[in-house]
């Protein structure tokens, strides 16, 4: 839970810290998910070079965002406050990120993309829009019974394509 900030000198370090927000990360068992993730984990590796004898210092950026997917409180079987809180908070901020694609990817160039209406979006916007390059990968599930969240899910991604 929180946001910190390392520096690895390698890629095995990196492999490390990535491994180690995983394993922080919040999880629960539900009706639908025996892991089922409660909060959404954001990594961010930042690289720099420079050529010797060049004074120029080339910056790159690169963002991997694993999001909570939204379920339900009926299907999942939660009834505890605290869960429903959670679940809230979760679909408030997918549906923050979901106003943020749609503004977007409007033929006509949204007025106002609305960046500040979460926490999330805040720290994506320099990887939604602009020069940046953005790849969507929706996890979903091939049951019958998961045919709603997969439809949902999909649409979801069909949005920022």
């Amino acid at each position: 839970v929180g946001l910190s900030e390392r520096k690895p000198r390698n890629a095995l370090e990196a492999k490390r810290v990535l491994k180690e927000g995983g394993e922080r990360r919040a999880a629960a068992a539900t009706a639908m998910n025996d892991r089922s993730s409660r909060s959404h984990a954001v990594f961010e590796v930042r690289v720099e070079t420079r050529r010797r004898g060049d004074a120029a210092t080339r910056r790159g950026r690169f963002l991997l965002a694993d999001l909570a997917g939204s379920e339900s409180a009926g299907r999942t079987n939660e009834s505890g406050n605290a869960r429903r809180r959670e679940a809230r908070t979760i679909n408030q901020s997918l549906l923050a990120l979901g106003q943020v694609i749609s503004a977007l990817s409007e033929q006509k160039k949204a007025d106002h993309v609305p960046y500040r209406d979460s926490k999330l979006t805040r720290l994506l916007q320099d990887s939604l829009g602009g020069t940046a390059a953005t790849v969507l990968i929706a996890c979903v599930a091939p049951t019958l019974a998961s045919r709603e969240e997969t439809l949902s899910t999909l649409r979801y991604a069909d949005r920022a394509s």
